[in-house]
């Protein structure tokens, strides 16, 4: 019993010293980026006191964050509005378009019936069909998920399709052979493979999804960010557009970090899925 344990020790801190080594490596890899995100704050603190640029022309960093620090009462309310439309439509669009992707897949007559409609409703701007929603739902929440919802699935019904496309045909053949339905292959085998490449589809998805909110917000809304921005812009307090800006890009970035998080959880580290004996 006693030699068991020892034997299971090594493993055990292998794993955290692989764990501890990945984090490393991460934080590494984010050093660039802390560098050139703070030399470009210093540059653009610089010049806009050195110039004497006016604030309302642009809002140095130190401004933005001194206006966000005084603002924050009314701009978090408002930042919660946006996050609940963003949160809703995106996971909204994440069923519907893994659904709706799953069925042209499997579908060739609404592959051909739906998806030029899918497509024909991103390319619309958002400006040409906001009257629409507001003439349909008035400036409630409902019109907001809505549009984030119509224009956040698209990329990832397109990578749906493309990811089951993608699936080697070994992979049907071996559960087939092993019994298995084509239904049970499809959800089982195919999406677990074209899993990835669906994440890719998410991912585009999330970058843009509360600012599709704040823009629809902004075209008509009774709260948001877009509300908070239209105001902000009608006085010219510049700083309050950039507060309102840099709120959009943190919260678009925990989104993001999210998804990293529930694709490593659900489909386990990215080199997971790589061949052992591709180099050999």
């Amino acid at each position: 019993m006693a030699q068991t344990r020892v034997q299971h020790r090594p493993a055990r801190y292998g794993s955290a010293a692989k764990s501890a080594i990945a984090l490393a490596a991460a934080c590494k890899r984010r050093i660039p980026t802390i560098i050139a995100v703070a030399v470009l704050l210093a540059v653009w603190e610089a010049w806009v006191r050195i110039g004497h640029v006016p604030s309302t022309m642009i809002a140095a960093p130190s401004e933005i964050a001194q206006a966000t620090v005084e603002t924050w009462p009314t701009l978090w309310p408002s930042t919660q509005v946006t996050l609940m439309e963003g949160t809703i439509g995106f996971l909204f669009a994440v069923a519907f378009g893994i659904l709706i992707g799953i069925l042209l897949y499997c579908s060739r007559i609404a592959n051909a019936a739906l998806f030029p409609l899918l497509s024909a409703a991103q390319t619309m701007p958002l400006i040409s069909i906001a009257p629409l929603f507001l003439i349909w739902f008035g400036f409630e929440i409902s019109g907001k998920i809505v549009i984030v919802t119509v224009f956040g699935l698209f990329p990832i019904a397109v990578q749906t399709i493309r990811g089951l496309e993608a699936v080697p045909q070994f992979y049907s053949d071996v559960a087939l052979t092993c019994g298995a339905t084509k239904a049970w292959t499809l959800w089982h085998v195919k999406l677990r493979v074209a899993a990835r490449q669906i994440y890719g589809g998410i991912r585009v998805s999330a970058a843009y999804i509360f600012a599709t909110a704040a823009t629809a917000e902004y075209l008509g809304a009774r709260k948001g960010l877009g509300i908070w921005l239209q105001a902000a812009y009608n006085s010219f307090r510049t700083p309050l557009i950039f507060s309102a800006t840099l709120v959009i890009i943190v919260i678009t970035g925990v989104l993001m970090c999210l998804v990293n998080l529930s694709e490593r959880v659900l489909l386990g580290p990215a080199d997971a899925d790589a061949d052992p004996d591709a180099e050999q």
